[in-house]
């Protein structure tokens, strides 16, 4: 979030402790479509006067899920397992001082926890302590604090590497500065440049889109206030500029995501609606080739609520939008210059207009469905598609055994024939997809996958959970 345009106005609220269904365009005081509240946790419950950022963790030995809400304050930490009735666990405390600007990640089992506070670092927090939490709510230390930088804007993380890139920080000049994670407690600084100036957000992959050029490289891309920059740095002692893009009535270049065949860039500008007015825009480019992107075409929203951040999930983005709360948009037909929304949540149901309350973030990735979204002004809320169901989806039709499993399953059919499986990620990305003959049932190897939690599509008919351990 730009500073300069900030205000917060803090606005009371209580916990609600039972599910609320979106009927009739309305859940409770909250508008909405296609989206029940699952729950929500007061700002003054969490001890907090603000909300910002937001991610989750899934635990992986149980499935249980958390979520990861950042405060002015510090850090709380959310066991949504039972979505309905979440248990705040307790708070991790600011490193210095309050700030309205924090920033969170995961990886291997930590949190990775940066602000814009004076002389913050980088908190690293071991998530497995929050299986063992006896009393809550508890006061929590971090396991780790990194301390080759003060102050951040943004944290970005490569789970396929792991490196972290902070961004935003007094060094590089504001450029992206690299961190060696891959021992989480052990962070190792790893360089950096500045060469393109401040960058506000970044995300970075390892690529596998439709430039041949670069496959399995690890390319960066970030959002840096008047442009879009687009680097390769999988050598960190040299990243590479591939090109930067630009487009139409620049506000302040936010923060974007790419679509899942890495083909698209969805990107937010934070202040075109308020200086410029109209709805919320939204730019999607073309980066089929890397060298020389395109401005592709701009998605213009039903409201004039600013975008803040947003995430794609199963062919979905996700859009914080202030004022208009979360907003789903449908990227089917993306490839003919055409998305729609097609669910919302106004968290924040006072208006709609160009100013930042409301929702800043959303983190969409539970296999349970359950989407978080953190509110500058109402602090937590869940929030979930009713037709998604709460169990696996016609479970009674198939069995996984072992369930957890380490190296093969069995998947068996009660009454029907085996003929296909694509198993998913908590990211929602394919990790396995395979095809057969029919057959009752089928042993599968699962040993390359990693211990987590994972969907498994059973003839496009059935989903069920299954944990590697």
């Amino acid at each position: 979030m730009k500073k300069t345009f900030l205000f917060i106005f803090a606005i009371a609220t209580t916990i609600a402790t039972a599910q609320t269904p979106c009927d009739n365009f309305s859940a409770g005081p909250y508008d909405c479509n296609g989206l029940d509240l699952q729950s929500s946790i007061s700002l003054s419950t969490m001890g907090a006067s603000s909300g910002n950022d937001s991610w989750g963790w899934t635990d992986p030995d149980t499935g249980n899920e958390y979520a990861l809400i950042g405060l002015d304050n510090g850090t709380a930490f959310i066991d949504i397992t039972d979505p309905i009735n979440p248990t705040y666990l307790g708070k991790m405390d600011t490193e210095t001082n309050p700030s309205s600007w924090r920033d969170i990640k995961v990886y291997q089992n930590h949190a990775f926890v940066v602000s814009e506070a004076n002389g913050h670092g980088m908190q690293i927090f071991d998530l497995t302590r929050l299986r063992d939490v006896a009393n809550p709510p508890e006061n929590f230390n971090p396991d780790e604090v990194y301390t080759q930088f003060g102050s951040a804007h943004n944290i970005v993380i490569n789970e396929d590497t792991g490196f972290a890139y902070a961004v935003g920080t007094a060094t590089f000049g504001g450029g992206p500065h690299f961190i060696n994670i891959q021992d989480p407690q052990n962070p190792i600084a790893a360089g950096g440049y500045s060469s393109d100036g401040y960058s506000h957000d970044s995300q970075v992959v390892i690529y596998n889109g439709p430039d041949a050029d670069y496959a399995g490289r690890e390319i960066l891309i970030s959002s840096n206030e008047t442009e879009v920059v687009i680097r390769d740095v999988t050598d960190k002692s040299n990243p590479t500029l591939i090109e930067t893009i630009t487009y139409p009535n620049i506000g302040y270049t936010h923060q974007g995501w790419f679509t899942e065949d890495q083909r698209y860039f969805i990107l937010g500008d934070e202040v075109d609606e308020l200086n410029i007015g109209g709805e919320t825009r939204t730019m999607i480019f073309d980066f089929e080739d890397l060298d020389d992107p395109e401005l592709d075409f701009i998605y213009e929203g039903p409201t004039a609520a600013i975008d803040h951040n947003g995430y794609v999930h199963n062919g979905k983005y996700y859009m914080a939008n202030y004022t208009a709360g979360l907003r789903v948009i449908d990227l089917q037909d993306i490839a003919n210059g055409s998305i729609e929304e097609v669910q919302s949540f106004d968290s924040h149901p006072e208006n709609n207009s160009a100013n930042f309350n409301g929702a800043w973030s959303v983190y969409p990735y539970f296999a349970s469905g359950n989407i978080v979204i953190s509110d500058i002004n109402r602090g937590f809320l869940l929030v979930r598609d009713p037709l998604l169901g709460t169990a696996d989806s016609n479970a009674e039709a198939f069995s996984i055994s072992p369930n957890p499993a380490e190296n093969n399953i069995t998947i068996s059919g009660t009454n029907q024939s085996l003929t296909s499986i694509i198993v998913y990620n908590i990211l929602g990305q394919t990790v396995m997809q395979n095809n057969f003959d029919a057959a009752s049932s089928k042993n599968i190897d699962v040993s390359q996958l990693n211990a987590g939690m994972y969907l498994v599509k059973i003839n496009d008919t059935t989903t069920k959970r299954l944990i590697i351990k």
